[in-house]
């Protein structure tokens, strides 16, 4: 006896690492087989645009697409799409210079945070050095640049607005909170500025370019916001996690290189002695990491980390979040669209990897 199929919505759920709760029903797996028919569309304009003549360029530019990534942002544009006319040639743009944007994003990171893995594998900058690593990034930006141009004023609008967030929240990050900002608050818009923004531009486009009625584009753009900070503060969970294999990345990678994360903030602001002293132990070990030492001396804090309180704390925020974000769909009619999103961004405040 042969098994029978996986269901479409089981087979996209299994792609994105979650749940098969999120497409649930005939009508939800009818949305299923339009975004899976959409990805492969998606993937085939992926790998088509990713491709040059130049054997270095095109190694450095494949190189962390072939690695993988769950596609979140383009399955979110063309899930909001099919409140429209679906899966649309302006649809299919979106959520390929989107994407594109993100790999761009990601080695620009991993030079400016040190990263030595991404996605289970070397980073880029490690492989073929910090030069190529940021010109790849550059590269990227400018196909995205390029496939979003050919859908008009709003797509350039979508995309240069978005690009403009990217950078300021990555600048906020570099350049750190003010005396006179909330380390808490701040962190919060720049989540909102990195990793909101391009999320809320997926939703958004998928609405706008499928002709999809106006008053739908704000509440998706709220969602997808909100979605992006609830997604950041569970990956400063999973930056803790005590098994690599699952996340690509070291435990605590973010930290051992100074990069301040929603744990370690709620730490600070703790006045209880066993917080304190081990912020004070991050923080000596953080600057003897930058002086050259072993990252290695970190590892029994951030295990103790892991196991703190602040940790569950910040998993609740990603929580708060959550729910905040499918208070804002609403305004959408009730139907499989909606209810996909909201367990979309259940299983997103409930992933480990």
């Amino acid at each position: 006896m042969t098994s029978s199929p996986a269901s479409p919505g089981s087979r996209l759920a299994s792609r994105l690492g979650f749940s098969d709760r999120v497409f649930i029903g005939p009508s939800a797996r009818r949305v299923a087989r339009e975004i899976e028919g959409g990805l492969d569309l998606v993937e085939a304009g992926l790998s088509e645009q990713l491709n040059s003549t130049n054997s270095i360029v095109n190694s450095a530019e494949r190189y962390l697409y072939e690695a993988g990534g769950k596609r979140i942002r383009p399955v979110l544009t063309l899930l909001a799409a099919q409140l429209g006319d679906g899966n649309t040639a302006g649809v299919l743009d979106v959520a390929m210079a989107l994407e594109i944007t993100h790999l761009g994003s990601l080695y620009h990171d991993d030079v400016m945070d040190g990263a030595d893995r991404r996605r289970g594998v070397p980073s880029a900058q490690t492989v073929w050095g910090n030069n190529v690593a940021i010109l790849t990034g550059d590269l990227l930006f400018s196909r995205a640049s390029k496939i979003m141009g050919r859908n008009g004023d709003r797509a350039i609008e979508l995309q240069t607005a978005t690009f403009e967030r990217l950078v300021l929240g990555q600048l906020h990050e570099t350049v750190g909170a003010q005396p006179d900002d909330d380390p808490i608050d701040f962190y919060i818009q720049v989540l909102a500025d990195k990793t909101g923004s391009l999320i809320a531009a997926a939703t958004q486009g998928g609405a706008i370019f499928s002709n999809a009625p106006d008053e739908f584009v704000e509440p998706l753009r709220i969602y997808g916001e909100k979605v992006g900070v609830a997604f950041q503060l569970m990956d400063d969970v999973i930056d803790l996690s005590a098994d690599p294999a699952k996340t690509g990345k070291v435990p605590g990678t973010d930290l051992r290189a100074g990069v301040p994360t929603m744990p370690y903030l709620l730490l600070k602001q703790s006045t209880e002695t066993d917080a304190v002293a081990l912020a004070a132990r991050i923080d000596e070990g953080v600057e003897s990491i930058a002086a050259g030492a072993d990252p290695a001396i970190l590892d029994e804090a951030m295990n103790e980390l892991r196991d703190h309180a602040v940790t569950r704390r910040t998993h609740e925020l990603a929580r708060t979040w959550t729910d905040e974000a499918i208070a804002a769909l609403a305004p959408l009619p009730k139907g499989p669209v909606r209810d996909a999103l909201t367990r979309f961004a259940e299983s997103l405040a409930d992933r480990n990897s």
